[in-house]
């Protein structure tokens, strides 16, 4: 199970990358729009800060050290930092699910979040739904901005082969 969970993340984040790849310009990914309050910018700096914290550090021991309210406070990051936050998110999972076996799948989840301590399948299923939310409005914030309606190939089945 434990590595399903990392191969749909890693695909998620793949098709992150797809999207910021896309982007016309670095400025596009900083533009608003009316009734969106984050940029696909922050969408990106939080998804990959989210990532890198939770799996990376707290699960894969790696010290990265996260700063949430930078990740929606920031504005206009280049292109190619994003791309490299996406990157080490991608290294995450892997360092992050490489400590992890099914049988921790039922332990508690050695964080509380929110309040809670959910067990650490939950929480990681969890994560990867968030992920998955996310990018959805990035690429919404994407077709927007730029005014193409072009896909990315977003949920390539194809690519959920272990």
């Amino acid at each position: 199970m434990k590595d399903w969970i990392a191969l749909v993340m890693t695909r998620e984040l793949k098709a992150l990358r797809r999207e910021v790849e896309s982007y016309p310009s670095d400025a596009e990914l900083w533009e608003s729009a009316p009734g969106i309050t984050n940029p696909g910018g922050n969408l990106v700096l939080h998804l990959a800060g989210n990532i890198q914290y939770f799996l990376g550090a707290v699960l894969g021991g790696t010290g990265y050290k996260r700063y949430r309210d930078a990740e929606f406070g920031s504005r206009n990051v280049p292109k190619a930092d994003l791309l490299r936050e996406i990157d080490g998110a991608i290294a995450a999972v892997e360092t992050g699910m490489s400590k992890v076996n099914d049988a921790d799948l039922k332990k508690p989840f050695p964080e509380a979040v929110g309040g809670t301590t959910p067990t650490t399948g939950a929480f990681l299923a969890h994560l990867a739904v968030h992920l998955g939310y996310h990018l959805g409005q990035v690429d919404y914030h994407r077709r927007i901005i730029s005014r193409e309606g072009k896909t990315v190939n977003a949920l390539p089945v194809g690519e959920l082969k272990p």
